[in-house]
Order: C-alpha cells, then structure tokens, then sequence
C-alpha cells in the first residue's frame, strides 16, 4: 500500500485507473490492484487503512493460520469482483483497502461467533468493540465512499465463515459428542445407580440374616377343608 502511495508521487501516471471500473472490461484489473490503491490527494485515506490492515490481518494468520492464506487471498479476490459485478456504472474507480478490512472483520466476528470456541469468541468481541462502527459504512452516507465495495467486502467475509466453518481451529469436543459421533451408546447411569442400590438392599438383607440366626418358612395345609382359611398361611419360627 504504501510502496504504491510513494509510487503515486513519484510518476506522473494515473495508478488511479488500476481501480475496479465497474462492468467494465478495462476495470477487471482493479480486482488486484485496487486495494494497494489510495488517494493521492489525502494522506488520511490510506493511514485510516493501515492500522485495523495490521491488526485483522494479524489476527487471521496468528489464529486462523492453517486457512489463514486461502481466506485473505479470497476476501481480496471476490471483494473486487464482487464490487465489479454489482456496484453502479457510474464512470468512476474504486480504490482503497477498505473492502477487504470489512471482510477481514467480518469473517472474524461471524467465524467466531459460529465456532463457539472461546478464545475465537473473544477475539469476535474485539472486532466488535473495536470496529463495530465500520457496519455504518455498507450504508451510501457519503457520496465520495465506495460504500459498494465495503458492502461486498462484508457479505463476503460472512460466506466465507460459513465456507470454512469446518477446517481450522475448532472448539474441543466432549467424551460424549465423540461417542455420539461414532454411534455408541452413552451409559446407563440412572439404570447403574438403580442397580447399585439394589444390590447394596440384598447385601443389607443378607447381613441382617446372618446377625438374627435362620428362619425356617414353610406352608400347611388346614386339616378341616371345608373350613375358613386363607388359600396361602405361612409362619415363621426362629
């Protein structure tokens, strides 16, 4: 960004036009080099741009690092085809790192907040608290901001959290999400229990009859039939 800002001063040549030029075939080659691209005329264009590059592109690659390459050159690419294919014909070029900060931060907080892995969650809060006021810029507020391009850069951060849901960090899983994973069965543990009190009674009931001697249990049959008596009597002697 810089080398081409430095560049812009020394050569008396348009580095503008490299910029997305929307439905334009010349305005292609904006979709590489429109983001290395600022205002040549004010300096605060392309500071406003370096600090939160830094730090979003810092955090991809330091806790997305395994993806980190594939989702920056993405964000890149399909912000500017994005804005080349959609954002209004008006004649003029899109230039500016915007879009792809607006990706870079939106990818982080969507792909944090969908992993729920908490050091991932922390770093969605951040971009949050610290960039949470750039959602203002999707909005056409103001006539001279490509407010189509921090737009696409948007949506496209938010497809890509989504694409990559599954490769990267991921949060720890539990015993029994793997276990339900690969179709075992979790334990019984209220059917455990319930037997362990069955057989801690039988233990009960076997002390109790070794302390208290034997009984004896055995059933008659009344010698008067024809008498009242109950169809089972039982009587115990120690």
């Amino acid at each position: 960004m810089w080398l081409f800002q430095w560049a812009n001063h020394l050569f008396n040549y348009p580095l503008h036009t490299l910029g997305v030029l929307p439905k334009s075939l010349d305005g292609l080659k904006g979709i590489l080099f429109m983001p290395l691209l600022h205002s040549s005329r004010e300096i605060e264009h392309i500071i406003n741009n370096s600090l939160p590059t830094f730090i979003l592109t810092a955090a991809l690659f330091y806790f997305y690092r395994s993806i980190a390459v594939k989702v920056f050159v993405l964000i890149w690419i399909f912000t500017g085809f994005l804005l080349w294919a959609y954002a209004a014909d008006k004649g003029v070029y899109h230039i500016g790192m915007s879009g792809v900060i607006y990706g870079l931060a939106s990818f982080l907080f969507t792909s944090g907040v969908i992993r729920k892995f908490l050091p991932l969650q922390g770093i969605s809060l951040f971009v949050a608290f610290i960039y949470g006021s750039m959602i203002w810029g999707v909005f056409p507020m103001e006539q001279r901001v490509s407010w189509e391009g921090h737009l696409m850069g948007f949506l496209t951060g938010i497809i890509l959290a989504f694409v990559f849901r599954k490769e990267g960090p991921q949060r720890p899983k539990f015993q029994y999400e793997i276990e339900k994973e690969l179709g075992i069965e979790p334990p019984d543990l209220e059917g455990m229990y319930l037997e362990r009190l069955r057989q801690a009674e039988e233990l009960e009931a076997e002390r109790k009859r070794q302390e208290n001697g034997h009984f004896i249990v055995y059933h008659y049959i009344p010698t008067n039939p024809t008498a009242t008596q109950p169809e089972d009597d039982s009587e115990q002697v120690k």
